[in-house]
């Protein structure tokens, strides 16, 4: 399984990231070392949308707080960058694909990603992860 996370980068270019304590939706709870993941650059935070492919070389689950009875599980992940994107894909790009069951993989981006407009990690189907490399 391949993975996405939207989260604030200011810059693609290092080629080491690490992420502490990331929201998990849509089986991104799952995440491994050796997973590939695409990094999106938040636009809440001033970002472009898809800025790098990666792989996962750690992770690690955060234990729920016993306090909470609803939480989000999260992770920490470290990421080794493989390549940066060589065309736009973000908000902009994928807000026209909005029939929830047609199965493309750009609505299936939009669904994870901006229905709900939070930083997550999320799992994403063979369909979307080959989509994503053509980006690349």
């Amino acid at each position: 399984m391949a993975f996405a996370i939207k989260a604030e980068i200011r810059d693609p270019r290092p080629e080491l990231f690490s992420f502490v304590a990331q929201k998990t939706m849509y089986g991104g709870k799952q995440i491994a070392v050796g997973d590939i993941i695409f990094l999106f650059a938040s636009e809440n935070e001033g970002g472009q949308g898809l800025v790098a492919r990666g792989l996962v070389t750690s992770s690690a689950a955060i234990p729920r707080r016993p306090d909470l009875e609803r939480q989000t599980p999260r992770v920490s992940v470290a990421i080794k960058r493989t390549t940066l994107a060589t065309r736009p894909l973000g908000r902009a790009e994928l807000k026209h694909f909005r029939d929830w069951n047609d199965g493309r993989p750009e609505t299936e981006l939009n669904f994870k990603f901006y229905r709900q407009a939070t930083n997550k990690i999320v799992g994403i189907s063979y369909q979307a992860a080959t989509f994503l490399e053509g980006f690349f």
